[in-house]
This record gives C-alpha cells, structure tokens and sequence, in this order.
C-alpha cells in the first residue's frame, strides 16, 4: 500500500474539483441571491485542502497499483461528501446540521436522489443548482473526469477506472488509452445532457429549470428543483422527455459510443441486456398500468402515462415523481419499488444490482435445472450467443450473495435504531439501489429520520454507487497485507 500516491492524487482531485464551485458561485451573482460567498468559502477550503495533501508528494513518482486505486476511490468519495456538504451548512446557505447536510451531499454524488430538504421551491437558486450540478458530477464519476486530467499530470489512471466503472465486467477499454476512454465517455455524456437540457426546454421549462433538470435526469439522480418533482409541471409533453432520456442514460455508455461511433443503430437491439432491460421496462409498465385501470383510479390514458412515467423513473433508479406511487392500491408500490432493485444496465448511471447480473442469476438458475435433467451435459451460461466465463458468473454470485446479507444487515440496524419495517426496507433499498424515494415514512424526505440512520445509509449509498466490493476490499485484511 502507497499511501502517499492516495493522498498525492487525492489532493489532485480535491483542487480540480474546487473549481466546480465557480458555476454555482456565477448562479449566485446572476440571480442576484446573497449566496456567492458560500461557494467562495466553499471554493478556497478545498482547494487549500488539496494543497496541503498534494504538496509533500508532488515529486513521488511510485507507480499507482490497483489497491491504490481503490483506496484512493473510497477516500474521494468520503472527502467530496464531505467538502460538498460545506456550502449546505452554513447559514447564508440553507443551514442544514451536518448530518443532514453530509446525507444530502452523499445523497446528491452517488445520484441517489434522497433529500432530507423540505420547501426546496423557497431555495436560493444557486443551492438549486449546487445540488443538480453534485448529481451531474456523480454521474459518470468524478473520478472518470480526473482520469482523463491525471495523466497529463503524470499519475496513472486505469487503476481508478477499474474501481469506479460499474458492472461485472470492468476491464474492456472504449479505446486503446484510457485518457481517450475518459474523453469519450465524457463527449457522450455531455452531448446527452445539452440533448436533454434543450428538450426540456422546447417541452416547456425555463432555460433554469431545463438545465438542473437535464443534470439530474441524464446522471439518472433524481434531484429537482421543486417539491413536486415532474409532477410540478403537469407536463405530457416534459414527462416524456424525461422519460426518453432516463431510458437511453440507463443503458451502457459503451455502447452508446460503439453505436454513435460505427452509426449503427442496431447494436442496441443485438445485445441482450438491453432487450431485457426494455423487456422489463414495458412489462412493468403494462402490469402497472392495468392495475391502476382495474381500481378505477385514473382513465386508462391517465393511467398509462403515469404508469409509464412513475416505472421507468424508479426502475432506472432515476426516482423522479408525477404521482405519490407509494399510495397506489393493492400490491403496486411494492411492484414498482421491487423494480429498481434490478436496475438499469451495467455501464450506465444508474443504480441497482444491474440487469447483466440479474440475467446471468437467471440463466445461470435455468442451466443448474437443466443439469437435474441431464446431468453429464454441458449447458454454457451466454450472453449475446457468447459463452461467460466461469469467473464472471462466479463474481456475479458473489456479488449477489454480499448484497443480500449487506441489505439484511443494515435492515435490521434500521430496525434496530426504531423505524417500522416497511421505512426501514425501504430506506436501505433505496440508498443501496441509488434510488431515492422509498416507502413508508421516507417516501417524500429524509429528514425526520434519525441522524445515526442517516449517516448509516450515506455509507449504504456508496457501498451501491461503488458496486459493494470495490468498498468491501478496504475491510479485509489481505488488503492491508504488503
């Protein structure tokens, strides 16, 4: 272990990622809101921060190993979290106690999208903007963008690219360097959000609006500048933007660029975890939809619209609202909330175990079944008609184990520090999933939950926008080992 190279880059992040607080501080002096000194408090303590941490070691010249990398990802992100909470604790800002703001802030960098901020209408916009622009830097990854600006600096990058692209697997480069990988990844990401921001804005938001809301739907975050989410502009015409543009950031960013690169549109319908991810979306969609026509609550367009709306937005973990889901009848609520525990796709922006991993679970259950039948035969687990090696669909497994017992645990922690079942379940489902909302006393905010929770669930946030190994590999003594 080399700690001098996890403070060296650590350092480096933390200075890069201080200048981010110049647009929100521009926000500020543009409407004219009183809150520019937060950022420029904000601004000068991380950058110091970085300083000190970058200075003693700016000339070691070790090589980053891959436990570096990791190390170096879990202290980013317990460090973002917390300089990012700063500017929602002092008081010309909103005033949050820090463990609300800490909770808002982990909340905003793994695109979770959970809030424990009540009235957020009556915000100073450059709070609104600050939050917005903390999901859309979480999105891709922080770490991504500093990928493609470290080597520059002469700090490898390909260690921290494989602790922080998610999916099971997590080797395959976009292109031969990762600085260009970086830089593809990040075009992409980019041209969606100018994309969705522009869409936003032709469907009938202000240039404001448009642009938080572009931030918080392409990193599929869920953050809103209103009380009511989508719901407060009882749009059509913006629900389906959203709705367009959570489908396509649930779906690899890979693939996206294999697909914008060879401009051949048909690489999406010839991989399979994009036909199941669709597959699951529409079933969703059409299950909920018949329920709510069957209780008589809503017209049938009413309810499909909704339907629709409210299933791609928890199941792509985005957990945007038109409608109070969770006080739809019968088995609905739990249906719909089930449904993010899957996921969008791996390589994506969202959250959930991820549809690859649920696919090979599935396929993987079918040939042990087929094996009772046939026991001498041999039945290769595949995906796009190309067997899986052995390895991955055992990391898969043990992936799926960890999650279970991880989400049992702190489910009963939750339980333990005094919420009823259904707010517990919940509240772990949708911090480990990067949800949101959830059921129960947290399905609109956070905020009257207890602070030792909430501190426990911004760790439960980064064990899921980290994928639960890359964090885990920290609490095992091997990893301490020389």
């Amino acid at each position: 272990m080399h700690l001098q190279i996890a403070l060296r880059t650590l350092g480096s992040l933390l200075m890069m990622f201080s200048f981010t607080m110049i647009p929100p501080a521009l926000v500020s002096w543009w409407y004219d809101d009183g809150v520019v000194a937060v950022f420029t408090n904000t601004f000068f303590v991380t950058l110091a921060t970085g300083t000190v941490l970058w200075l003693p070691f700016r000339q070691d010249e070790t090589e980053m190993r891959i436990k570096d990398g990791f190390l170096v990802t879990f202290l980013f992100y317990v460090a973002l979290g917390t300089v990012g909470a700063i500017p929602l604790v002092q008081q010309i800002g909103i005033n949050l106690s820090w463990p609300n703001a800490l909770f808002e802030s982990f909340s905003g960098l793994t695109t979770t999208g959970a809030t424990v901020i009540t009235h957020i209408d009556d915000l100073p916009k450059s709070i609104l903007f600050y939050r917005q622009q903390l999901q859309w830097l979480g999105g891709m990854g922080i770490i991504v963008l500093a990928v493609a600006i470290l080597p520059m600096l002469g700090i490898g990058g390909m260690q921290l690219y494989r602790a922080e692209t998610p999916g099971p697997v997590k080797d395959s480069k976009l292109t031969p360097r990762i600085k260009q990988t970086a830089i593809a990844l990040w075009q992409i990401y980019l041209g969606l959000t100018a994309a969705c921001a522009l869409a936003y804005w032709i469907a009938g938001m202000s240039p404001f609006d448009a642009i938080c809301h572009s931030f918080s739907t392409v990193s599929i975050g869920g953050f809103s500048t209103h009380d009511a989410s989508i719901g407060y502009f009882a749009s059509p015409m913006i629900e389906t933007v959203a709705i367009i543009f959570m489908v396509v950031s649930g779906i690899n960013f890979s693939l996206h660029f294999f697909t914008f690169k060879e401009k051949d549109f048909l690489h999406y319908f010839q991989d399979d975890e994009v036909i199941w991810y669709l597959i699951i979306l529409i079933a969703g969609t059409l299950v909920v939809t018949a329920v709510l026509i069957g209780s008589q609550i809503y017209e049938a367009p009413r309810a499909f619209r909704l339907a629709t709306f409210e299933v791609i937005s928890i199941f792509t973990t985005t957990g945007y609202a038109a409608a109070d889901f969770s006080s739809w009848p019968s088995m609905l609520p739990f249906l719909i909330f089930f449904g993010a525990f899957t996921g969008a796709c791996a390589g994506s922006t969202g959250g959930g175990m991820k549809v690859i991993r649920v696919l090979l679970i599935i396929r993987q259950g079918i040939r042990e079944i087929h094996r009772l039948i046939h026991p001498n035969a041999i039945f290769p687990v595949k995906i796009n008609r190309r067997p899986v090696p052995t390895d991955v669909v055992a990391a898969v497994w043990g992936f799926f184990s960890f999650y279970v017992m991880i989400f049992l645990l702190l489910l009963l922690v939750m339980v333990a520090l005094g919420m009823d079942f259904i707010t517990a379940f919940s509240a772990v489902g949708a911090s480990l999933n990067n949800l949101g909302p959830g059921l129960g006393s947290v399905a609109y905010n956070y905020n009257n939950i207890d602070d030792t929770a909430k501190l426990i669930l911004c760790f439960a946030m980064m064990l899921g926008r980290l994928e639960i190994f890359t964090l885990l590999v920290l609490f095992t003594p091997m990893f301490w080992r020389k």
